[in-house]
């Protein structure tokens, strides 16, 4: 009896981002002739070719806003990332510090960011850092659980045997508790990277922000006041784009750094 051959996971990969990529531009050629052929209006729903042409026309305006809306997001994922990281190290050293900080974390991410926001925007002068620790909010929390639960993932063998040999809490937590937390870590990255983004807009249109220190969320807005849908499609576009962009390079990142010794990257399965 065969066994059955190993397929490389790099090859199934592009199997599967071909077929999504056709099943996708199946949908926008169906979208396409459903406009064309039944003549909707474009303030109702714009073609798929118009709003490419109102990307193209108004990009100069739109990429000022986008500019704006990456550095929220990329803001709030940076500083959910070092800060989830740092406080789920201290937890896992001091079970005494996490059982009283823990709770408060846990209230933070239960508690809709449309209800901390308008708080935030009384208690903290500039609009762009109440709009950044309103999506760091949405964002911590999945890096500081997947963490947390990757720390204490660590073999309890392994964790033995670092006591037998009387290993400093620096060593544990760098040679034992990090490598046993990276796998878990990096699926919070996944999360948090989208979250980030979800965060910025939706911070900034319950804040209602407008002007040049603006991003995406303030043109959908001011597009939807004019009935100007083309430029609410093109603006929503920008931001899927980017969306999808912080997904794939998160995805990426992982399978550098787990592929070679975590089974949830391996390279070669059963076909």
């Amino acid at each position: 009896m065969s066994l059955p051959r190993a397929v490389p996971v790099a090859r199934l990969s592009w199997l599967a981002r071909s077929r999504a990529l056709w099943v996708l531009c199946g949908w926008l050629l169906a979208w396409e002739a459903l406009v064309r052929l039944a003549d909707i209006p474009h303030y109702t729903l714009p073609a798929p070719s118009l709003v490419l042409q109102t990307l193209f026309a108004n990009f100069g305006s739109l990429a000022i806003s986008w500019g704006f809306t990456l550095k929220i997001t990329f803001g709030a994922l940076a500083l959910a990332i070092g800060g989830g990281v740092l406080i789920a190290a201290v937890f896992a050293l001091s079970p005494r510090v996490e059982s009283v900080f823990l709770p408060l974390a846990v209230v933070l991410q239960v508690t809709p960011i449309v209800a901390i926001a308008p708080l935030l925007l009384i208690y903290v002068e500039s609009t762009t850092a109440a709009l950044l620790l309103c999506a760091w909010i949405v964002a911590f929390f999945p890096i500081l659980s997947n963490t947390v639960m990757g720390l204490r993932a660590a073999d309890p063998l392994l964790r033995d045997l670092f006591r037998l040999y009387r290993a400093t809490p620096w060593q544990r937590l760098r040679l034992l508790l990090m490598p046993s937390a990276l796998p878990y870590f990096m699926a919070g990255v996944q999360v948090s990277g989208g979250l980030s983004l979800i965060g910025a807009v939706t911070a900034e249109m319950v804040a209602g922000a407008a002007g040049r220190e603006s991003g995406l969320a303030s043109r959908i807005l001011e597009a939807s006041f004019r009935t100007e849908t083309p430029k609410m499609f093109a603006a929503l576009l920008l931001l899927v784009l980017t969306g999808l962009a912080i997904y794939s390079a998160s995805n990426a990142l992982s399978q550098v750094l787990l592929a070679r010794w975590h089974a949830s990257e391996a390279r070669h399965f059963p076909a």
